[in-house]
């Protein structure tokens, strides 16, 4: 009896040491940012691309190969389009700041025409404040990302160095580390975390993936589109659009006001306008009915209305990063509560 005590005693000071470990660990992702960041990039890097080094074994690839051949594949396909678009963007983004007094001054006629309608069908005079506050705000964000791409720039060049050697030393060691945390994980537990650890990290590749693939095909289209119609800023557009993409719901909405204000003030109402308007329109009808479903959905296999109640939580709480990262922490919720419930409602 006092050997089966002092093994249930260490059994519980292994679990309780275990639960700090993660509880400390997430404390420094959350309070060191600048480390944080390019860390859960490169893991996430990692788990993307991590199944084709056991593919390229399967083929008679030493495991070293595997590692450089893939590595070097993920390299080369971020780094090469990266410096071919990278001078494109930057003249589009300087030239299109040219055009915001003129998009200002569209928004500003068309307000006015409104509220002078709207006077002389009702009578009632729509108050200037909340309007001129909302471009207030428009240009003070602005102005804020403006004064900010420098900081960005900075840490983004961090990142280009930071983040391709997490992925390699993860893709190299990553065994060796995983077996080293599996050692901390108390027997009690150790099958049930082993097993949600497993899950979400396939779905969290997945989904960031699909994520990926989907933005890429929204920002293909609309990119293509507008170079075909030959309308100005059509590669910083289609990056808009693929970018904001990834935020749920919002995103194709924030992705389609900017390259709707600019065609308005640029070709009035018109063809050209109405040709990037139906664009749009079905680039997204695209995404909603064909990619999101087969891509997105599946992976996550969680209930619509589950989607829309963690991005909402998640905007509340984290804003925009809330939102893109609501779905895959529903997932893991779920994954729990699937145990939880294995745990009390089954049978043993």
């Amino acid at each position: 009896m006092p050997a089966v005590n002092q093994t249930g005693k260490r059994e519980k000071i292994k679990l309780v040491f275990f639960f700090l470990i993660l509880i400390i660990f997430t404390l420094l992702l959350l309070l060191m940012p600048r480390v944080s960041t390019p860390l859960i990039f490169g893991y996430v890097i990692y788990l993307i691309i991590n199944p084709a080094v056991p593919a390229l074994e399967k083929l008679g690839v030493n495991r070293l190969g595997s590692i450089l051949i893939v590595f070097s594949s993920l390299i080369f396909f971020s780094t090469y389009p990266f410096i071919k678009i990278v001078p494109t963007i930057s003249s589009e983004v300087e030239n299109i700041q040219y055009y915001v007094p003129k998009i200002e001054g569209f928004v500003t006629k068309k307000y006015k025409e409104l509220k002078y309608e709207v006077k002389d069908k009702t009578s009632y005079e729509i108050d200037d404040k909340y309007f001129y506050e909302a471009v207030d705000w428009v240009k003070n964000t602005s102005g804020s990302v403006l004064l900010n791409v420098p900081n960005f720039l900075a840490s983004f060049l961090e990142w280009i160095f930071l983040i391709p050697l997490i992925v390699f030393f993860l893709l190299k060691d990553g065994r060796s580390f995983k077996r080293s945390f599996l050692r901390l994980i108390p027997n009690s537990v150790f099958e049930r975390f082993y097993h949600l650890s497993y899950q979400f990290n396939r779905k969290l590749g997945d989904y960031i993936f699909a994520k990926f693939v989907e933005a890429s095909i929204v920002g293909l289209i609309i990119t293509s589109g507008l170079l075909i119609m030959e309308v100005r800023f059509a590669l910083l557009f289609g990056i808009i659009a693929a970018v904001t993409n990834i935020i749920p719901y919002v995103g194709p909405v924030l992705g389609f006001v900017p390259a709707s204000l600019f065609a308005f003030a640029e070709y009035g109402y018109g063809t050209t306008s109405g040709a990037i308007i139906t664009l749009y329109l079905i680039a997204n009808a695209i995404d909603m009915a064909l990619v999101f479903p087969i891509l997105v959905s599946k992976i996550v296999d969680l209930h619509p209305l589950t989607v829309v109640v963690s991005v909402i939580l998640g905007s509340q709480w984290l804003g925009i990063v809330g939102m893109i990262v609501s779905i895959p922490v529903a997932a893991a919720f779920r994954l729990i509560l699937d145990e939880v419930y294995k745990e009390i409602y089954q049978d043993n």
